[in-house]
C-alpha cells in the first residue's frame, strides 16, 4: 500500500476514534434522546452451537421504497452510515432455554455464542429472543427483538459461499467512482441481480434431489451498515436468504486489497470449521480477488471445495491469463475453476456435476430471459 494510502487510513482511523469517544461521553451525561433497537444480524450454527452477532442502535426511522429518488436513496444511505451505536448496552439472550449475558463494544456491536446443554435437532431457521436489560427506554418500556440463526438439515449435501457484488448484483467494483454511486443513490428495490440468480442460486439450495436445504453463506467486505439492506434484497428478487459476513465501516480499511482478502478468507475458514462433513461451492466474480483467494482456500481445505464458479466481468487479457493460471493450479488438487460468461453456463455445469437437478435448468433459462427482455433499473454503467 502507497504511503498515502497507510497515512489516510490511520488518520481515518484516529478520527473516528475521536468522534466515538466524545459521543460516548457526551450520551453518558445527557442520555439517548431517540429510542433504541436491537438490530441482530443473520446467524448460524450447528445442533450443539450457535454464533450470532448483531448492534444496539439509536432508531433513526425511516423506509425505502421502489419510487424513492436517487437524492432520497443518498439521504437514507448517509443515515444507515451515520449510525448512533450504544457501546456498553446489556443484553440477554435466549434460546432453547439457556440464557446468556452480552456487552456491546465501543461501535455498539455484541456477538453471541451458545454451546447448547442438549443437541437439537436442526430445522433450517431457529429464533433466538434478545432482550436490552441497559439502558432501560426512557418510557420503561421493554426493547426486545427476534434473532434469526440458520442451522443446516441432515438433508443438506453440501453448502455454498457466494460474494455478493458483482457476483449476484451489478456494483460496478471494478469502477470506484460508479461503485460509490450505485451504492449511495440506489436501493434494494431499484438495484437488480445478474440475470438468471435467482433460480440457479434456489436450484442449488435444493440441490440434485430436489429437497437437500443446502445452505447459503454470503462474504463480502460490504460494511455491516448495508445488513438489512442487503437481506430486504435477496428477499425482494427472491434469491435465498442466508447468514451474511461484513465488515466493520469503523475499521476504515478503505483501500487494502490485502484486507480484503484476509476477511474473506478468515469467514470462509469460520464457515468450513463450522461444518465440517459438508463440501462446498464458492461463487465469485473476476473483479478482484475471488479467483485467488477461492485458490488459497482450496490449498487450505483440500478434498473440502467441489467447485468454484467465477463471473467473468473482467475481459482484460492479462486478468485472463492471470485466471488461466489459477484454473491450471486450481485443476491440479481435484478441483474445479469455472470461469463462467453468465449463470446459465455455470447452471449447465453444476447439472452436468450432479450439484443440481437438470430439471432446473428450463427455470434459470427462462429467468434469464425473462430477466434480459424486463425494464431494467437505473444502474451507473
Amino acid at each position: 500500500m502507497t504511503d498515502w494510502k497507510t497515512k489516510a487510513e490511520i488518520l481515518l482511523e484516529r478520527m473516528d476514534d475521536l468522534s466515538d469517544n466524545l459521543r460516548a461521553r457526551v450520551k453518558k451525561i445527557t442520555g439517548f434522546n431517540k429510542p433504541l433497537m436491537i438490530v441482530p444480524f443473520l446467524g448460524y450454527g450447528t445442533s450443539e452451537k450457535i454464533i450470532l452477532k448483531g448492534r444496539v442502535l439509536e432508531d433513526r426511522g425511516f423506509t425505502v421504497k421502489r419510487e424513492d429518488s436517487a437524492w432520497k436513496n443518498l439521504i437514507n444511505t448517509y443515515r444507515r452510515f451515520e449510525t448512533d451505536e450504544v457501546p456498553n448496552a446489556h443484553l440477554k439472550a435466549e434460546f432453547f432455554g439457556i440464557e446468556r449475558e452480552v456487552f456491546t463494544d465501543r461501535e455498539g456491536y455484541f456477538e453471541l455464542e451458545i454451546n447448547l446443554k442438549e443437541h437439537i435437532n436442526p430445522q433450517s431457521w431457529q429464533t433466538v429472543a434478545l432482550e436490552l436489560l441497559t439502558p432501560r427506554a426512557k418510557n420503561g418500556e421493554t426493547i426486545s427483538a427476534v434473532g434469526k440463526v440458520l442451522i443446516p438439515p441432515d438433508t443438506a449435501q453440501f453448502g455454498i459461499i457466494s460474494d455478493i457484488d458483482d457476483t449476484i448484483i451489478s456494483s460496478n467494483i471494478t469502477d470506484k467512482l460508479k461503485m460509490v454511486l450505485t451504492v449511495a443513490l440506489l436501493n434494494e428495490h431499484t438495484r437488480v441481480p445478474f440475470k438468471g440468480v435467482s433460480a440457479f442460486y434456489q436450484a442449488l439450495v435444493k440441490g440434485a434431489s430436489g429437497s437437500e436445504e443446502n445452505p447459503v453463506f454470503y462474504v463480502s467486505s460490504s460494511p455491516w451498515n448495508l445488513h438489512s439492506l442487503l437481506v430486504e434484497f435477496l428477499k425482494v428478487h427472491n434469491i435465498p436468504v442466508g447468514p451474511l459476513f461484513l465488515k466493520d465501516f469503523g475499521n476504515h480499511i478503505l483501500f487494502s486489497s490485502k484486507d480484503h482478502q484476509s476477511h474473506k478468507l478468515a469467514n470462509i475458514q469460520r464457515i468450513l470449521e463450522m461444518y465440517p462433513r459438508l463440501s462446498f461451492i464458492l461463487i465469485g466474480d473476476s473483479g478482484e480477488q475471488d479467483p485467488e483467494i477461492y485458490r488459497e482456500t482450496v490449498r487450505r481445505f483440500p478434498n473440502r471445495i467441489r467447485v468454484i464458479y467465477i463471473r467473468s466481468i473482467n475481459l482484460e487479457p492479462s486478468r485472463i491469463a492471470a485466471i488461466d493460471k489459477l484454473i491450471a493450479e486450481v485443476s491440479e488438487t481435484g478441483c474445479q475453476l469455472v470461469l463462467a460468461p453468465d449463470t446459465e453456463f455455470a447452471a449447465a455445469h453444476a447439472a452436468a456435476e450432479g450439484l443440481i437437478s437438470t430439471a432446473d435448468l428450463p427455470e434459470i433459462r427462462s429467468e434469464k430471459i425473462k430477466d434480459e427482455l424486463s425494464p431494467s433499473a437505473k444502474e451507473f454503467v
